[in-house]
């Protein structure tokens, strides 16, 4: 027989202490000084809720003593008016047809009166034949978890509070990138529409119409690029310089120039900002009115006639605003009879996700047409109903502008 060496020693000369020797020293606690002294509350009671049992955890957060308790009081007794009440409708009645119950939210009494929220897990004990016998209840401290809770409750309400606020500031700034009302044109019927994607993010869509003199007015309609701040910041410096730029020369080719110009100097190549306009100028000619257009990479007008249908009016060479130093531009010229209406749009509307796609110019033709002939303000307001079908399929921020020559009254066609 070989004798008991003790631990082996490692190489370096020092012992190897096994498993059982590093934790025999736990396993040494008695059952009832691990149940007395769990980390939790235990307590046993019988099926009318007499308390039987109880641990020293539990009685240490109520601040009873264990006379007080056992043979004297029932588990309900411990809890608040509330916590009493739901025991005995919800909690005691569904223990008893399912045989166990955890999870539920509590709040017991303390010897002074104070509220101990707690999580209780009750289950039945039974015979051999299944009759109930006594209730086991485990009780953990849920005084932190109720007060992360209301941390987390009031973080939310304050979140809830800052974007009502942050909506409110999007929708000021909104405002202010665009006209308070539109002006009275002799001669002519006007209608707009800005319809917001996000009511927490400035969009970078923009429109006006203003006098220029001599009966002669500009009118224009855009998108720049980003959102938020940043995108604000460049629609105010755009709007402002084609108002300028038109006061100086309001042919539209050398308005959008001037703008690219100011954009171009404005924004170097590490933050180039560049947009889409199409400008125009309005001139009154007889019964009607003669339109200049010129692009910078917007998308078409379109024009629908008082004879029904509609076109868009292609304007060629119109390349983005702010991209290229030297960028061409070319104009387009219509004119606009009594029924005819001229709309602007962003490509917010052509963009817009369909369960086909994209909607796409096609179907904007097609509806556009279906609408002639039509006054500005039933067009504008049939197109911001389409949008309103489109869901969170519309991902960007739309802008409409409209202008037509009323129809004289049919007794005088």
């Amino acid at each position: 027989m070989t004798a008991d060496r003790g631990p082996v020693p490692r190489q370096g000369g020092a012992p190897d202490l096994s498993q059982a020797t590093l934790f025999g020293g736990l396993l040494e606690d008695s059952p009832e000084d691990l149940y007395e002294h769990a980390p939790c509350g235990y307590l046993s009671t019988l099926m009318d809720g007499q308390i039987v049992k109880i641990n020293k955890t539990l009685l240490g957060w109520l601040g009873h003593t264990r006379e007080q308790l056992v043979g004297r009081r029932r588990f309900s007794d411990l809890l608040t008016v509330g916590g009493r009440l739901y025991h005995e409708t919800h909690f005691a009645p569904l223990l008893r047809m399912q045989g166990e119950l955890g999870g539920v939210a509590l709040e017991m009494r303390t010897a002074e009166g104070a509220r101990l929220p707690v999580m209780v897990t009750s289950v039945l004990k039974t015979d051999d034949e299944g009759r109930p016998l006594l209730i086991r209840t485990t009780v953990f401290d849920a005084r932190d978890r109720r007060a992360y809770e209301r941390e987390l409750l009031r973080a939310r309400q304050e979140a809830e509070r800052d974007r009502e606020r942050l909506k409110r500031l999007v929708a000021t700034l909104q405002c202010s990138l665009l006209p308070p009302v539109l002006p009275r044109v002799p001669g002519m019927e006007i209608a707009a529409h800005y319809h917001t994607a996000s009511p927490d993010q400035v969009g970078g869509d923009f429109y006006d119409v203003f006098p220029l003199g001599d009966g002669r007015w500009g009118i224009f309609l855009g998108d720049v690029c980003g959102k938020g701040a940043g995108a604000a910041a460049l629609t105010s410096l755009t709007r402002y310089t084609l108002r300028a730029a038109a006061a100086h020369d309001p042919d539209p080719i050398k308005v959008l120039r001037t703008l690219n110009t100011v954009l171009r100097q404005e924004y170097t190549d590490d933050d180039m900002r560049f947009c889409t306009v199409i400008f125009g100028l309005v001139v009154p000619d007889g019964d009607g009115f003669s339109v200049t257009l010129a692009s910078g990479g917007h998308p078409p007008a379109l024009l629908l006639g008082v004879g029904g249908g509609a076109r868009y009016l292609e304007t060629p060479d119109g390349l983005l605003i702010g991209v290229l130093a030297e960028a061409r531009f070319g104009a387009v010229e219509t004119r606009l009879r009594p029924g005819d209406t001229l709309m602007l749009y962003t490509d917010g509307l052509t963009e817009a996700r369909t369960s086909g796609g994209r909607y796409g110019d096609e179907a904007l033709l097609a509806f556009a047409g279906g609408l002639a002939p039509a006054a500005p303000a039933a067009i504008v307001a049939a197109t911001a109903e389409l949008l309103g079908t489109f869901g969170d399929g519309l991902d960007d921020d739309t802008a409409l502008l409209a202008l037509g020559v009323p129809a004289p009254p049919r007794d005088q066609v």
